[in-house]
C-alpha cells in the first residue's frame, strides 16, 4: 500500500486512481504544504489514526529557482528552504523514531547531482541538495544497529514536474539529456531497499560527480557556473 502527498490535491486523486486501477493498491490521499511547520505531524497523525505503519519513506518534495541570487524573491527563496530542508527534516525526525522504535524502516532522501558543488546561478537550491547529503550520511550512521537505513539518492536533470516548474525542463534537454523519472525512481527504490547509502542515478552523472573529488573546487565552480549561464541563455 502508498501513501502519498504533496500540496495539490487534484494531481494526487489523478495519480492515486492510477496507481490504484494499475496495481490494485491501496492508496492514501493526503493534500499538505511541507513548507508549512505543522504539516508532517499532521500526516504522522492522520496515518496513525487510519492505523498505517510507514516502512518506507521517500523524501522527494522540493523546489528550485535559477538566477541570479540577488534578483531573487527573498520570500519565495525562505519558502524553498523551508520545503526543502524543513520539511525533510521534520518527516525524517518523526518518522525516523516510530522506525527506530519497530526496529525496521528504510529512508530514501532525494538530493541531487548538484549536492556535490556549489551552483552558482542556483546557488540556494544547491546549498539546500548538499544539506540533504550530508543529513542524509550522518542520519544514516547515528542509525546503525537500529534496523533502519537512509539513503541519498543523487540525480542529475530528469523529466519532472519539478524542471518544468523551475521552468528549467526544455533548457536542460537541449544542453544534456534527460532521464526519465521512472527510471530515476527504479535506481532510488533498488538501493534503498538494498539500505545503500548513496546512490547516483546515471553513468554521466556518476562521471560528473566522481570527477568533484579530484578537480579542484574553484575549478568545478567555475564549471557550474558556465552551465547555469549556457542554460539560462538559452532560454531568452
Amino acid at each position: 500500500d502508498l501513501a502519498i502527498t504533496a500540496r495539490r490535491g487534484e494531481l494526487l486523486d489523478r495519480l492515486a486512481d492510477e496507481l490504484t486501477g494499475r496495481y490494485a493498491q491501496r492508496v492514501e490521499v493526503i493534500p499538505a504544504d511541507l513548507a508549512r511547520p505543522e504539516a508532517p505531524d499532521e500526516i504522522f497523525g492522520r496515518l496513525s489514526g487510519k492505523g498505517i505503519t510507514i516502512e518506507a519513506l521517500v523524501n522527494n518534495a522540493g523546489v528550485g529557482y535559477y538566477g541570479q541570487f540577488i534578483r531573487q524573491d527573498l520570500d519565495r527563496i525562505l519558502d524553498m528552504i523551508s520545503l526543502n530542508i524543513g520539511g525533510l527534516v521534520r518527516l525524517s525526525h518523526i518518522f525516523q523514531r516510530d522506525m527506530v522504535r519497530r526496529g525496521r524502516g528504510r529512508i530514501m532522501n532525494v538530493a541531487s547531482l548538484v549536492s556535490f558543488t556549489a551552483m552558482p546561478l542556483h546557488a540556494v537550491y544547491a546549498a539546500t541538495k548538499a544539506f540533504t547529503l550530508s543529513f542524509s550520511e550522518a542520519q544514516a550512521r547515528e542509525l546503525r544497529g537500529t534496523g533502519v537505513t537512509v539513503t541519498a539518492l543523487c540525480p542529475g536533470f530528469t523529466r519532472s514536474g519539478f524542471y518544468r516548474a523551475a521552468g528549467g525542463e526544455g533548457r536542460a534537454r537541449s544542453a544534456f539529456g534527460l532521464m526519465s523519472a521512472r527510471s530515476v525512481a527504479r535506481i532510488g527504490y533498488r538501493a534503498m531497499m538494498k539500505g545503500r547509502l548513496i546512490v547516483i542515478a546515471g553513468g554521466s552523472n556518476k562521471l560528473m560527480a566522481f570527477s568533484t573529488r579530484l578537480v579542484p573546487r574553484r575549478i568545478t565552480g567555475l564549471g557550474a557556473f558556465t552551465i547555469m549561464k549556457q542554460l539560462l541563455r538559452k532560454a531568452r
